[in-house]
């Protein structure tokens, strides 16, 4: 029996930030390997421009290349509707019977449990694995009332504070400032090739470049 981190995300797009979290769990955890988890449609972002998924699984693999201990699942890919994680979980179970899941979050992600999508459900198929983050606090006896599953199921662990996020990249590109140490030197220059983030525009864009990779078959 393995264990496997599942880091779900929008990843638009993935950066340092993501990686060394990554990093930090399978540490502390063990896991056996960490699966980068792209939303097809993040059912919190509907109604807001996002990357076309083609571009984020492009820029996702670039960033994993060399990453033996990372993978990416494409269960959401590959499937239309909501993203959402019980159901993904689901999937994924399926996949790997013989594994513990480890759900990988933050402290505000675990506080907003109980308003997902059927969180008793997330809670029954993997532990919650959660990213201690300074200034934010979870009642635990409050979670646990409402979530029930999810009591034993919950583990902190500390990780380096990382000040980068994907909207400030975005932000960034579009201003025409740097974003050099900010992602991968392969996922920069991806993003100068295909001018994403450049304006809002660039965002909404739904047309794939002609070498921009498809979805394997998985």
């Amino acid at each position: 029996m393995g264990r496997l981190g599942i880091f779900g995300g929008t990843f638009d797009p993935v950066h340092h930030g993501h990686l060394i979290i990554a990093e930090a769990f399978r540490e502390h955890l063990q896991l056996s390997a960490v699966l980068f988890l792209p939303a097809h449609t993040p059912p919190h972002k509907q109604g807001r421009p996002i990357t076309p998924l083609q571009h984020r699984l492009a820029m996702l693999q670039l960033a994993l290349l060399d990453e033996p201990a990372f993978a990416i699942s494409y269960v959401d890919a590959q499937r239309a509707g909501p993203s959402y994680t019980a159901d993904s979980l689901a999937l994924l179970r399926q996949q790997y019977p013989e594994d513990e899941l480890y759900f990988l979050m933050g402290q505000d992600s675990l506080a907003g449990l109980p308003t997902w999508h059927e969180p008793q459900r997330v809670a029954e198929q993997a532990f919650l694995a959660v990213a201690m983050r300074p200034g934010v606090s979870v009642d635990l006896d409050a979670l646990y009332q409402a979530v029930p599953a999810a009591r034993g199921r919950v583990i902190l662990v500390s990780v380096p504070l990382i000040q980068i996020a994907s909207s400030d990249i975005r932000q960034r590109v579009a201003e025409g400032r740097s974003i050099r140490y900010f992602v991968p030197p392969a996922v920069e220059a991806y993003i100068v090739h295909h001018g994403l983030y450049r304006t809002a525009a660039n965002e909404q864009q739904s047309v794939a470049h002609p070498d921009v990779v498809s979805l394997p078959h998985v």
